[in-house]
């Protein structure tokens, strides 16, 4: 379970970006929201210890228990389903009395850590269509369970992490070619679907996200906030208006941003610390996810490789959805911005991540 490592073999410039963007972020959160500022700062110390606890366990003996990673995550998303806690007409919280948590987050690291081992252990089937089958029923049973609290943001996101670790799993490329050659037109058949007036496929408040992204003007009272997302980070210019300020011209002390310290953080920085933060948190990022692929392109074993895979997948996308969402590339969702957006669960969950990443560090190949 624990094992002797070698120190030169840890990667401390991980751990440095991490810590960097994650003050950074409690920093733009207090500036946004005061009173979640400390709340950041305990899923801070939570995640930390929760890191080098998992840096330090052999991830491999973590993985000999995969069935029951995926039952846990079962109980879990059951237990929303039935008794789960709803906030703004969305159940997906889970109240144990002691402690309040979103199962959804940790979902995408338990998945990641099954698949993983699920993938590697059938590595010479992965192709077949038993195989994919199976894999596709297992993935599609939390999926579902996801998408019903309803959180369809987050069942894309899983989806999406799911492609990359069958992908990196060794996934024929006749098959992927195949899948994209029926996917692609599929694609387009169905986005002209749900544009049409009266379509049952989509949820309302989706239809209308959608069409508030192509058509702002008819669709004011949907777009308002991303408008003022992007209002907010255009004011900010080079170097920010600052954090705490008080210029009531500002979109965020003028209550322009529903919720800033989530999904929409990333405008709070861009007006508050400018182009130059907006651009470090993006660099921060991008050297988190290259960190996590270094790190799986020397791992020593099967898992340790699509397990990094799949975390800086995940992370990229996030990073990629959230920040297109606040300067209206993409129609609005509810993703959050890792390691800067407030949300305990997501927090230690990122941390919980990065310190498995840590420790498939540990144990790279030797030559």
């Amino acid at each position: 379970m624990l094992k002797q490592y070698q120190l030169r073999d840890f990667r401390l410039r991980l751990v440095v970006f991490v810590y960097t963007i994650t003050i950074l972020g409690i920093l733009v959160i207090g500036s946004a929201k005061e009173e979640y500022q400390s709340q950041q700062v305990i899923g801070m110390v939570l995640g930390t210890i929760a890191m080098l606890a998992f840096a330090l366990m052999d991830y491999r003996f973590m993985l000999r228990f995969y069935w029951l990673i995926y039952l846990l995550n079962m109980v879990f998303l059951v237990g929303v389903a039935l008794i789960g806690t709803e906030v703004n007409g969305s159940k997906r919280w889970l109240d144990l009395g002691f402690l309040r948590f979103q199962p959804s987050e940790l979902t995408k690291l338990l998945l990641i850590l099954f698949f993983a081992k699920f993938f590697s252990k059938y590595r010479e089937s992965i192709s077949s269509l038993k195989t994919i089958i199976i894999s596709g029923i297992l993935l599609l049973i939390p999926l579902y369970l996801v998408k019903e609290q309803p959180d369809l943001s987050t069942t894309l996101t899983i989806a999406f992490v799911f492609c990359v670790l069958i992908f990196v799993g060794g996934l024929s490329y006749k098959i992927i070619g195949a899948v994209l050659a029926v996917l692609i037109p599929s694609a387009i058949i169905f986005i002209n679907l749900i544009m049409q007036e009266g379509q049952q496929i989509l949820d309302d408040y989706q239809f209308r996200r959608i069409m508030a992204w192509l058509n702002p003007a008819e669709y004011a009272d949907d777009a308002y906030q991303q408008q003022n997302s992007i209002i907010a980070i255009g004011s900010g210019q080079l170097y920010g208006k600052g954090l705490y300020n008080n210029d009531i011209s500002s979109v965020k002390n003028g209550n322009f941003i529903v919720e800033p310290q989530t999904d929409f953080i990333f405008a709070v920085t861009g007006e508050e610390l400018g182009f130059i933060g907006c651009a470090a948190v993006i660099i921060l990022l991008a050297l988190i996810v290259m960190e996590c692929l270094w790190i799986a392109k020397n791992s020593k074993e099967r898992e340790g490789m699509i397990i990094c895979c799949g975390f800086g997948g995940l992370i990229a996308f996030q990073s990629l959805v959230n920040i297109s969402v606040a300067t209206g590339l993409m129609p609005n969702t509810g993703l959050p911005l890792p390691f800067v957006s407030y949300g305990l669960t997501s927090l230690v969950m990122l941390y919980m991540g990065i310190g498995i990443v840590l420790n498939v560090g540990l144990q790279p190949k030797k030559y």
